[in-house]
């Protein structure tokens, strides 16, 4: 059976995201857009559309053209959004680049979306210089100063007329976030403008934002849940947005208190820590009206217990994921009771399908996968027509991985996943890349990698078969992937086994490593 959403359709936006956002800036004017949560600087509405179209005008200089890739790797700053929607207008595909990468994940990234200019700040010169070896990137700008290095501000200063671009929103990639997807190494995740602009137009209805709200921005830009609900969404409402570098619990904190925060959209961890750390006692949260927590499950008891606390009615819940521009569900904020544990009702315009491993539509308050179809489906896999093929079937149904069930009132719940990716704080981690690493260390004969539960969050743990004869440490184990992968994806747990199970074909049993780790804890 196919469920449609219980709110009125929206019209697709048929614009560029710049427009779809910006649309309304010279109206807003004055009122603060953008404002740095830690030196208090701030860009207007007007400000902030003005420096898009001098951006975009000093990157057609540089000849940047309509399709060319540029990726953008940094933190969150004031900025981002004037680089991001000043390449759109120039007619660019932005490929958004994980600020935790290291230099060998980052060259990847860049080779793979054949990116030609690369925006960074200061600090991450030295990975991004040892990135860019070997790829198409002929310059890299930062956001701030470097000595040898030109800097966005000198884009802003271009005279050049504002470029002329033709773009098609149903066709043309406005970004290029990098997602495992189900399974696997992360692909490029191909969103037009009509697939994020629509998106947001469906958010909407679901999360409704008043011009005077002004929004902590501690989830990055750089991931699509980020860019799209702190960025994307709150800047076509004239709502504020503060941004953090990065999530530090005090610095958050006093941010909350002293920015007059109203709205939080955070990921688990973050309501782990509003719940139960003492540090919130002594914070003025009294402006905070909702939070809403999305990128990983959130257990119905925590997010209760961070309600009371915070005097909420409750901690909202959203669903999506990349390749779904990214929302699909989210908790009505107007809805005076609802359920634990569920993370919302179908958003606008979107079906859903919950289908058991036969292929066929479960019945009522049955689990099944959850499939999705609506106008925020990627166009695709950058270059990856078999992936995508397997993701999205022939009637449009992009095959989320996700195991849900519905209740009575349409909300879902995610109760487990088919695909074997870690979700740690919302970052994505496949196993099979860890494992890969592992296995160049000669010290370890086999590997597995599985996610395991450790405080409130899923976090990745290795099997280890060590070579005969060799003495290994837990530790040593950890440090060793540590060295090579980004910190999100690190090792945080080890067990030593005499052998990984696998099937007949080679695949590894990873349900039996699950099944192992549930008997130990039991």
């Amino acid at each position: 059976m196919i469920i449609t959403s219980q709110f009125p359709p929206v019209e697709v936006l048929d614009v560029p995201i710049h427009d779809a956002v910006l649309g309304r800036a010279q109206e807003y004017g004055d009122r603060p857009a953008m404002v740095d949560g830690v030196t208090g600087k701030e860009l207007s509405y007007a400000q902030l559309d003005g420096m898009t179209r001098r951006v975009a005008a000093g990157l057609a200089e540089l000849g940047v053209r309509h399709g060319d890739v540029i990726a953008l790797y940094s933190p969150n700053t004031i900025l981002y959004p004037v680089v991001f929607y000043g390449a759109t207008r120039a007619g660019a595909t932005v490929t958004t680049v994980n600020a935790l990468y290291t230099a060998d994940e980052l060259h990847k990234q860049l080779v793979d979306s054949k990116a030609k200019l690369l925006v960074t700040i200061s600090l991450f010169l030295p990975v991004a210089t040892a990135a860019i070896e070997g790829t198409d990137v002929g310059e890299i700008f930062v956001c701030d100063s470097a000595e040898g290095y030109r800097s966005v501000m000198e884009l802003l200063a271009s005279t050049g007329p504002e470029p002329e671009v033709t773009i098609d929103p149903a066709n043309d990639v406005a970004v290029l976030p990098y997602s495992s997807g189900t399974t696997g190494v992360a692909k490029g995740v191909m969103l037009t403008h009509r697939n994020i602009a629509t998106n947001i137009a469906q958010a909407e209805p679901m999360i409704t934002l008043g011009e005077d709200e002004r929004i902590i921005a501690i989830l990055p830009f750089f991931h699509i849940y980020g860019l799209s609900v702190l960025m994307n969404l709150p800047l076509r409402l004239g709502a504020t947005v503060v941004v953090l570098p990065k999530f530090d619990l005090q610095q958050f904190l006093t941010t909350l208190d002293q920015h007059r925060i109203t709205r939080a959209f955070v990921a688990p961890p973050v309501v782990l820590a509003l719940a139960k750390h003492p540090a919130v006692d002594g914070v003025d949260l009294s402006a905070l009206k909702h939070v809403t927590s999305a990128a990983a499950p959130l257990d119905g008891e925590l997010a209760e217990a961070c309600a009371k606390r915070l005097g909420l009615h409750a901690v909202l819940q959203a669903y999506g994921m990349t390749e779904l521009s990214p929302g699909t569900h989210a908790v009505p904020q107007d809805d005076p009771e609802p359920p634990p544990g569920a993370v919302g009702k179908l958003f606008p315009s979107t079906e859903m399908r919950l289908v058991g491993a036969d292929g066929n539509d479960v019945g009522d308050a049955e689990t099944g996968e959850i499939w999705i179809r609506g106008p925020q489906v990627m166009k695709g896999y950058l270059g990856r027509l078999a992936e995508t093929d397997a993701t999205v079937d022939q009637d449009g149904w992009l095959h989320t991985g996700d195991i849900g069930r519905m209740d009575a009132r349409g909300y879902l719940y995610v109760v487990d996943r088919v695909k074997e990716l870690i979700k740690y704080h919302g970052y994505q981690v496949p196993p099979a890349e860890l494992e890969a690493v592992l296995l160049t260390d000669d010290r370890i004969a086999d590997a597995a990698v599985i996610g395991v539960q450790a405080d409130g969050n899923e976090v990745p743990k290795a099997f280890v078969v060590p070579m005969p004869g060799v003495e290994l440490t837990a530790d040593e184990v950890i440090e060793y992937v540590a060295a090579r992968v980004a910190p999100y994806k690190k090792i945080r747990q080890v067990e030593f086994i005499d052998a990984v199970p696998k099937a007949a074909s080679g695949k590894i049993l990873r349900r039996e490593l699950r099944a192992r780790e549930a008997a130990a804890r039991e």
